[in-house]
């Protein structure tokens, strides 16, 4: 063999070595004016070193008959290749890459120039050498592995190659396979069919599997590569399966996928065998119904891989290229039989294996009991149903003999058969050009076309492999891919009869108001963690604060608004203080009634009738102030509370401040002289207690200037760690601060007139409510000490609102029932039950009076000898017809 200067040195070697020893002993050959190469996984892969084992009567025997079929029928045709015969060479791959490699060196036989001058015969004579058949074109291989070794040669010698199985994306590289087409698509499109498959059956956690060889890997890695651009599929785990598996190799796969076993889902691109041992290993290992098969084109819908198996196959769901069955073909090869197809050299063996029989002594199948009659007829004594890619390895023969028909017209057009420029040399070049160019119907009705990289359309079927209630196992289509999935759900069927999709995810879902938090290299792996506090779910990865006035929603997926609230009449804290002030008002009321109805008596007139009145509207204004605070908040509400908040103490502590500085004054002056001091008549009293009181109005007005009044939501004071507590609480906008100082003038006054009270404590008893006007400061300033640590001690309570205005009302109130109960209630009681002591009394002069003061002990122990208060009636009387 001669080495052409293209040739590289390790295929001139194969030829150097296999070109004159070659024979026809494994091949079929049919004679014509063109002939076509076939390439046919007549036979599995062999094992321990021997290249072929187990006969395929699918793969291998339908495929082969189907390209012989569609030749006849080509030569039959009077429109196709028109006085021109297709003949064939068929090759069996064995279903492995280098024996193919080896037998494909047939092909390129006659374009390799031969030297025989070196050679001579025994007798001297020069050697006569078979002149081999010229390969215009090969159709095949199957597998990709194949194809991509054989493309490599082919190329070499410019022969087109069109196959009617590989789909390795691979093959997809026109500067690498530039004479490679094939008419099924490639694995890129098949791998997004099951990408979209997989999104379908809303599986994220997968694992692959893939024979070991182009296929398998350039499946699965256009898998892979798919589902990172997309997102949403992870891969748990990549296995590959060895060319040359180790016993025990498919045992040990299963139990690295059982290493993820919440993968259930396993994206498989394995050649048939493969799938047959790695089903078998999933049921030895008990793993029936466990794993979700998801298989290539490869597995399809042949029923050679599953048989046996049938339980641990049940639910797979495979993919085809879409196609029909040629039932052209059907009546073809159930019409074959050991005499009427001797031109298949394999038919023999596939009649042992369909039938189960033995055909005499040299049969393939020793130790058989019987022997077959060759009157077995197919699809009658054994089951028949058409391989999947019959109607692709037909469409690859058509493909050919188009692109021929088409080169004809334009090479020798009006030319019957074979002109000199196709018979002499058919350029592969040329011929190529015609093949991406042809465009027909095929024998499916689809059509048939090449795009520039000599791929066809992506169309497929999908499958689900199911057993019936009959336990009869069948593959059912359940939907379609032709760039778009179309899958039928609800046609689907699993081992638990479960209606719902298995799961197939490395997490569940996380429930409503959860955030995934995302295991580190594994985004589709996570931990579930629940939105704490007043955090929602903003998003499925982010937990985020609702905003301040609202709380997260029962389910947390969202905010709400927080129930805002006010102290309601109807609340415990509400009704006591209520309770309290209707009391206080009565009673005040009573004695205004009372004082007015005996406004000319001696008791009356000896309280001071004007400070009386002044004290009593304050006391009066302490209770009212109580129904302002529990009222529901508005502008006009928290406007009259600022006003009302401090007057009511105002009033009564600024009465009450004149009258201890009257009675301090008018007993200072008495020590000095005769004279009545300054400022002690009715009127200069009202004068100077309404002074007092107008400081406090004044500070009011202020406050409505620098900052109107107004009401606020607070949202902080029942801010609770739980947010379905939580409660905005609707309010006066008025401040701790603001409150102390409204109320620190009234206590100021308190404080002063306590003061008062205590430097007048040495006055004698009876004279003008001295000592009744200490004790109601003592006791008043008691109340508001314990008031000042529960109000403010409070702050931080949820039930700040409750008790701070329960406390303020209540503290309110208790003073201005000590003012009432110790100034006026006995005052009441003489006039209502003892009228006989509520009597004028003959008058005196200042001079009297202030001698009288000086005299005290005497007065007192006088006193104690005359009816109760007629001392102190008189001297009262006798004063305040002195100022008069």
């Amino acid at each position: 063999c001669v080495c052409t200067g293209e040739l590289s040195m390790w295929v001139c070697v194969f030829v150097t070595c296999f070109c004159l020893c070659l024979t026809y002993a494994h091949s079929i050959r049919l004679d014509g004016d063109i002939i076509l190469g076939g390439l046919f996984p007549v036979h599995s892969r062999g094992d321990r070193g021997t290249p072929c084992g187990e006969l395929k009567k699918e793969k291998g025997i339908h495929r082969l008959e189907a390209m012989m079929f569609a030749i006849d029928l080509i030569n039959k045709d009077p429109e196709l290749l028109p006085n021109i015969t297709l003949g064939a060479r068929i090759l069996d791959t064995c279903s492995r890459d280098t024996y193919a490699l080896e037998q494909s060196l047939t092909f390129v036989q006659a374009l390799i120039e031969r030297d025989g001058s070196d050679v001579r015969c025994a007798n001297g004579d020069p050697p006569i050498f078979t002149k081999p058949d010229k390969i215009v074109g090969v159709i095949g291989a199957a597998a990709s592995s194949v194809s991509i070794m054989v493309a490599n040669i082919l190329r070499l010698f410019k022969i087109p190659q069109i196959s009617y199985a590989s789909t390795a994306p691979e093959l997809s590289d026109n500067t690498r396979y530039d004479f490679f087409s094939r008419v099924v698509p490639p694995d890129s499109y098949q791998a997004q069919a099951m990408m979209d498959i997989v999104t379908a059956m809303e599986w994220n956690y997968v694992s692959t599997l893939a024979s070991e060889g182009n296929y398998g890997e350039s499946g699965v890695e256009a898998f892979i590569q798919i589902s990172r651009e997309t997102g949403g599929v992870c891969i748990a785990q990549s296995l590959k399966i060895p060319r040359e598996p180790k016993p025990g190799e498919f045992d040990k796969i299963i139990r690295r996928l059982l290493e993820t076993s919440n993968a259930r889902a396993i994206i498989m691109f394995a050649n048939e065998d493969d799938i047959r041992r790695v089903l078998d290993a999933a049921k030895r290992n008990n793993q029936t119904g466990h794993f979700l098969w998801v298989g290539s084109d490869s597995w399809g819908s042949k029923i050679s891989p599953v048989i046996g198996q049938e339980r641990v196959a049940e639910g797979a769901i495979t993919i085809l290229p879409k196609r029909a069955s040629v039932d052209a073909f059907d009546r073809y090869f159930r019409s074959r039989s050991l005499s009427n197809n001797r031109r298949n050299v394999w038919f023999a063996e596939f009649w042992e294996e369909n039938f189960n029989c033995k055909l005499g002594m040299h049969g393939k199948r020793p130790g058989s009991l019987k022997k077959c009659t060759g009157l077995e007829k197919v699809g009658r004594d054994s089951s028949y149903e058409q391989e999947g890619k019959v109607q692709f390895v037909m469409d690859a023969v058509y493909a050919m003999a188009h692109a021929l028909h088409r080169m004809h017209r334009e090479l020798c057009y009006g030319y019957p058969g074979l002109c000199p420029r196709m018979a002499n040399n058919i350029d592969g070049k040329e011929l190529l050009s015609h093949i991406r160019a042809v465009n027909f119907n095929g024998s499916a009705g689809t059509p048939v076309v090449f795009n520039e990289n000599g791929d066809a359309p992506g169309r497929y079927d999908i499958f689900q492999y199911q057993i019936n209630n009959r336990s009869t196992a069948e593959y059912r289509v359940i939907g379609s891919w032709t760039n778009k999935l179309h899958l039928k759900v609800e046609a689907m069927r699993w081992r638990t009869g479960d209606p719902s999709l298995p799961a197939s995810v490395c997490s569940i879902p996380c429930r409503a108001g959860e955030r995934k938090k995302v295991v580190k290299g594994s985004p589709c792996c996570w931990h579930c963690e629940r939105c704490e506090g007043y955090h929602y779910q903003a998003s499925e990865f982010t937990c985020e604060l609702c905003p301040y006035e609202m709380r997260p929603d029962a389910n947390r997926t969202g905010c709400v608004p927080i129930p805002i609230i006010k102290l309601e009449w109807h609340s415990p804290w509400a009704i006591v203080p209520v309770f309290i002030s209707m009391l206080g008002i009565i009673a005040t009321s009573f004695v205004i009634v009372t004082f007015v109805r005996y406004n000319d008596t001696p008791i009356v007139r000896a309280s001071g009738r004007e400070m009386s009145y002044v004290l009593l509207t304050g006391i009066f204004l302490c209770y009212a102030i109580t129904f302002l605070m529990i009222a529901t908040p508005d502008v006009g509400v928290c406007s009259f509370r600022r006003i009302f908040l401090g007057l009511g103490m105002c009033f009564s502590y600024a009465a009450l401040l004149t009258k201890t500085n009257r009675i301090h004054r008018i007993f200072e002056q008495g020590k000095k002289s005769v004279t009545a001091p300054r400022f002690i008549s009715p009127a200069s009293q009202l004068v100077i207690t309404f002074s007092l009181i107008s400081v406090q109005l004044l500070g009011v007005f202020v406050w409505f200037a620098v900052d109107p009044p107004h009401t606020v939501v607070d949202y902080g004071e029942q801010r609770t760690q739980d947010p379905m507590a939580a409660r905005g609480v609707l309010k006066c906008d008025i401040s701790d601060l603001s409150l102390i100082c409204s109320l620190g003038y009234s206590i100021l006054l308190m404080v002063t007139c306590t003061v008062y009270a205590i430097k007048t404590r040495g006055v004698p008893e009876t004279f003008n409510e001295a000592k009744p006007i200490g004790f109601t400061m003592y006791t008043t300033c008691i109340i508001w000490l314990a008031f000042i640590p529960i109000f403010f001690g409070t702050s931080q309570s949820a039930e700040r609102m409750y008790i701070q205005t329960t406390t303020l009302t209540i503290s309110l109130s208790l003073s201005a029932s000590v003012s009432l109960g110790m100034l006026y209630m006995p005052k009441v009681y003489i006039i209502l039950f003892h009228p006989e002591q509520n009597v004028p009394k003959r008058k005196r002069s200042f001079k009297a009076i202030v001698t009288a003061a000086t005299m005290s002990g005497k007065l007192t122990q006088k006193g104690g000898d005359r009816p109760n208060g007629e001392v102190k009636t008189e001297l009262c009387e006798s004063m305040e017809t002195n100022s008069e």
